[in-house]
């Protein structure tokens, strides 16, 4: 591969996480002869995860993406609350980070994967930290954030773990939210995926002030519930921890200049704050954007990062009401009772639950959840509504 001077590759991506990887393949996909980069010092392309996503959180003309990606698909959903329980209509889906990798590696030459990490991103150079320079007609920064230190944000934190059994523990379909478990430290529920008859993934997850995470004390939790459920386990096959922003307002132009390497560069992914406020999910959006790509190209940096980043401004703008649930959720609420919260939303209509988790509540929609007896003490509701942050 080339040093400097004229482009190495069409499309460089610095980051194989989520967002970058689709864009990697939905790029290769629409255009088959574009030359691509891709730059993860991981292991693994996408690291350990497991994403899941809601039917309704992809827009029927992205599919064509996200589908071959899919390793369990369910056609309904449980949540449990202590005063009320639901069964929605709604389709869920879980993606493998070990499927990503193998399909990402399958879409790109594997000399045009670097393990040497990105340290220096523009929008048609790339500085590696061995002091390598890459050009080319665009360079794409997915990768990961740390900072948030320009935004007001909360935390949602969880482990999960994937638990074989003795016997087969009779799940049908995924139990997304159960609350019904000891509050502890803010918002807890436990999060439950059936992946065959015999094996399932348990999380326990909280919205918590902190970010801190004691993760031998989530999994000794996460033994007791499956303990409790009568599940006799025989092997756990992975874990997965995480912590992730809960974001509750801030300075959302200087949370970008702060990403950006240099003033030019393209953001996409976690990077350029593109994920769900409330739930901090970014597949929906690491789809939009990849799609928005592969549409888009060819074109040069310049057109391409207005394109994104006018996406990434009006996701913002959208998130606005997402926003005011979470300073409800964290402010008006004291950390055991937060529950209320998601209790009381779970009372609407399947179609405007599924356009919240889409990112996509509209101004009658968010009426229509305030709208009730509220969940929390009226006063610190209008505080934490009226904070603007």
């Amino acid at each position: 591969m080339r040093r400097g001077g004229a482009p190495a590759a069409d499309l460089i991506i610095a980051g194989g996480g989520l967002a970058g990887g689709l864009v990697a393949l939905a790029v290769r996909a629409r255009h088959p002869d574009a030359a691509i980069t891709l730059i993860e010092p991981d292991a693994r392309i996408g690291g350990n995860h497991i994403w899941s996503f809601f039917d309704s959180d992809i827009d029927p003309a992205h599919r064509w993406l996200i589908d071959p990606l899919i390793a369990h698909h369910w056609a309904d959903y449980d949540v449990r609350f202590p005063e009320r329980r639901r069964t929605l209509p709604t389709g869920y889906n879980s993606i493998l980070s070990e499927d990503f990798d193998t399909a990402v590696r399958a879409a790109i030459a594997p000399d045009a994967i670097l393990s040497v990490p990105a340290v220096n991103v523009g929008a048609t150079t790339v500085q590696l930290a061995d002091q390598t320079s890459l050009s080319a007609r665009t360079v794409i920064d997915a990768r990961g954030r740390q900072d948030w230190s320009d935004l007001s944000c909360g935390w949602q934190k969880f482990v999960g773990r994937v638990y074989h059994l003795a016997t087969p523990h009779g799940l049908t379909r995924p139990t997304i939210m159960d609350a019904t478990v000891e509050q502890i430290d803010g918002y807890r529920f436990v999060y439950v995926l059936p992946f065959s008859a015999d094996s399932v993934f348990v999380e326990d997850t909280y919205y918590s002030d902190s970010a801190a995470i004691d993760v031998p004390a989530l999994e000794s939790r996460l033994d007791a519930y499956v303990t409790a459920r009568g599940w006799a386990v025989t092997a756990v096959s992975r874990q997965e921890v995480g912590v992730l922003p809960v974001v509750q307002g801030g300075a959302f132009d200087a949370f970008l200049t702060s990403a950006r390497d240099m003033p030019d560069a393209i953001l996409v992914g976690g990077r350029a704050g593109l994920f769900q406020p409330v739930t901090s999910y970014s597949l929906p959006d690491a789809v939009r954007v990849a799609v928005a790509v592969a549409d888009a190209w060819p074109c040069d940096a310049a057109t391409l990062g207005q394109i994104i980043a006018d996406h990434s401004q009006n996701r913002w703008r959208a998130g606005r009401f997402g926003r005011l649930l979470n300073r409800m959720l964290f402010d008006a609420a004291q950390p055991d009772q937060r529950y209320r919260v998601l209790q009381h939303f779970y009372r609407l209509p399947v179609r405007l639950i599924e356009r919240f988790y889409a990112g996509t509540t509209g101004t009658r929609d968010a009426m229509r959840i305030l709208t009730g007896r509220p969940p929390v003490p009226i006063s610190a509701a209008i505080r934490a509504m009226l904070r603007d942050l």
